[in-house]
């Protein structure tokens, strides 16, 4: 292990040596060519040919020498890249407690591995616990976000009883994460985030699944999903969300929304705004629900191919803004009767959503 840490430093001065060094060199050997050879002297068609070459031959070098020394930083990018996506939205297991589960991000920027949508899925004793999130903005620069809501979310899944307490850990981390942000980029201000800082926001949905198949849900300025069942696709509900985290304090009644059972072979289908949003060279929207219309009764995995083929041909292969989806089918051969653990009751601020099946 040692071997290892003292080679690395080596391996990195050696690398900015060459970086810096073979330049340097290359244009040592143009100079001195051209003060001390006495052919760079001469006025003569062939001598001056001769210095030609000799000149377009170093610029052709150092363009070549650049060309390599960047693409090799590239790489080393996008290796950090898929190594932070890897830890920040690590891969989901194919099945969780009886679900079957599929998820994948789209980010908007070519040279980003990860954007600013988040997603994970865990089994814990409450119930198959599901988080869907949107950081503002996209691209490297909501990483840190994204990690601060994931990080808490995984805590808090297994630590609160009741989904209520995992949306209030989920804003108590958002809020230290911009507090430290404001802190970090202004030193010299008070303790309080300014204007630019406090406008960072997350949309957030929570989703609990009971062993019953029970669906209860709490939605912070995010979409709904969408529930495949048979050969219907409708919103999961239609009931008016809470507001983003970050700008606006939370209610004090987190109960959630009961929002029926998923039944066996029923699939959910998670997803950010990018999706809905995004439009064709002639401004037309992608309708989600018919790209999830075409793929009735396929596997999660299978719904997510399908839908990222069809968004990508409506965009012409740019999408504006970052994708994530996540498709949970129902896998269980029966739900338990009504009442099991995973349920939980309906607020007054949240009316029991309708679904015609």
């Amino acid at each position: 292990m040692m071997c290892i840490k003292a080679a690395v430093p080596r391996v990195g001065s050696l690398r900015r040596v060459l970086v810096t060094g073979l330049p340097t060199m290359w244009g040592a050997v143009a100079v001195t060519y051209k003060l001390t050879c006495p052919l760079a002297q001469q006025d003569a068609l062939g001598a001056r040919v001769v210095t030609s070459a000799v000149f377009f031959a170093v610029g052709t070098g150092l363009i070549i020498h650049v060309r390599h020394a960047l693409l090799r930083e590239l790489r080393q990018a996008r290796r950090v890249a898929g190594l932070a996506q890897r830890v920040l939205l690590r891969p989901l297991p194919p099945r969780i407690d009886g679900l079957a589960v599929a998820a994948a991000q789209l980010s908007a920027d070519r040279g980003a591995v990860i954007g600013g949508d988040l997603y994970e899925a865990v089994a814990t004793e409450h119930g198959v616990r599901v988080v869907m999130g949107d950081v503002r903005g996209h691209g490297l620069a909501a990483i840190g976000t994204a990690a601060a809501v994931l990080g808490s979310f995984r805590e808090a899944v297994h630590d609160e009883p009741e989904l209520g307490g995992v949306l209030r850990r989920l804003d108590r981390a958002l809020g230290r994460h911009l507090r430290e942000l404001h802190r970090a980029e202004h030193p010299a201000a008070g303790p309080e985030p300014d204007g630019s800082v406090a406008e960072e926001f997350v949309t957030v949905l929570l989703l609990e699944i009971g062993r019953d198949g029970e669906m209860r849900a709490l939605n912070c300025g995010h979409p709904w999903p969408y529930l495949i069942s048979g050969a219907v696709v409708e919103p999961l509900s239609g009931a008016d969300p809470l507001p983003p985290l970050g700008p606006f304090p939370l209610p004090g009644d987190l109960s959630g929304l009961r929002c029926g059972p998923l039944r066996p072979g029923e699939t959910l289908v998670l997803h950010t705004d990018g999706a809905e949003d995004a439009r064709d060279a002639r401004g037309r929207f992608f309708s989600l629900t018919k790209a999830l219309q075409e793929a009735v009764g396929a596997p999660p995995q299978a719904v997510l191919g399908a839908v990222f083929t069809a968004l990508l041909n409506h965009t012409g292969d740019t999408p504006k803004d970052d994708v994530a989806l996540l498709a949970l089918r129902n896998d269980r051969q029966h739900i338990h009767p009504a009442g099991a653990r995973g349920t939980a009751r309906q607020t007054a601020t949240h009316p029991q959503p309708t679904r015609h099946l």
